[in-house]
């Protein structure tokens, strides 16, 4: 398979794209190029032009940004067959966070003059975007109503089955930054991981976390 196809399944099974037929997917993977990244190397910076929409052919890109107190927090992780970059590619405004390859990563990467032109003959495509990002702000708000009234096991349990969806079996993430995605301080996200290690849910290893009974922590996260 050509990466241009590889990069057309990635579109379809995102749903900015979904609804496109092949012919169509396949004229938008052929804008793209490939770009390589080393581990720790940075794809972009906060206040950088907004020139390209990304996916993730293979690796992991981590979405940061800098915290008062001068450390790192990361805000989300990219993995295989995710796409990212779509409003600063719309709006041409300047990067809100920091892009870093978490491993080493190879990009799609489609640039936005080439997009832009796309969607002005193709405006159905603009409807799918749209759509997207409504998408976005329904989970946003999602995630704030979890962080008021959802306990801190559910929240928790609910950030894990997210990544083992993107990740696997083996997430990679600290305590201290999945006390950033729950709204909660990192030692009381230690007690509930050790907690579920007791239990045999899960086992903490150095940065990482391995999920040995996913069934046990969907019924969590449902509150089941």
């Amino acid at each position: 398979m050509s990466k241009q196809a590889e990069f057309a399944v990635i579109l379809k099974i995102n749903p900015m794209f979904a609804d496109l037929g092949v012919d169509e997917l396949q004229r938008i993977s052929n804008l793209c190029h490939t770009q390589h990244l080393g581990l720790g190397e940075v794809l972009f910076q906060k206040g950088d032009a907004g020139d390209a929409l990304f996916g993730v052919r293979r690796g992991q890109i981590r979405i940061e940004t800098g915290a008062p107190d001068g450390s790192r927090l990361t805000l989300n992780f990219m993995g295989p067959g995710d796409l990212f970059g779509e409003i600063a590619v719309l709006d041409g405004q300047s990067r809100t966070a920091d892009a870093t390859a978490g491993e080493p990563t190879e990009l799609f990467v489609l640039r936005r003059e080439d997009f832009l032109g796309h969607l002005e003959r193709e405006p159905k495509v603009a409807i799918k975007i749209i759509q997207l990002l409504c998408q976005r702000i329904r989970w946003q708000s999602e995630r704030m109503e979890e962080a008021v009234l959802q306990p801190l096991p559910i929240r928790l349990a609910r950030r894990l089955c997210a990544l083992a969806a993107d990740f696997g079996s083996e997430v990679h993430i600290s305590q201290e930054q999945l006390g950033v995605f729950v709204g909660a301080a990192r030692e009381s996200v230690n007690r509930q991981l050790q907690s579920w290690r007791k239990d045999g849910i899960l086992d903490l290893q150095r940065g990482r976390i391995l999920l040995q009974n996913l069934s046990r922590l969907t019924a969590i996260a449902r509150n089941e």
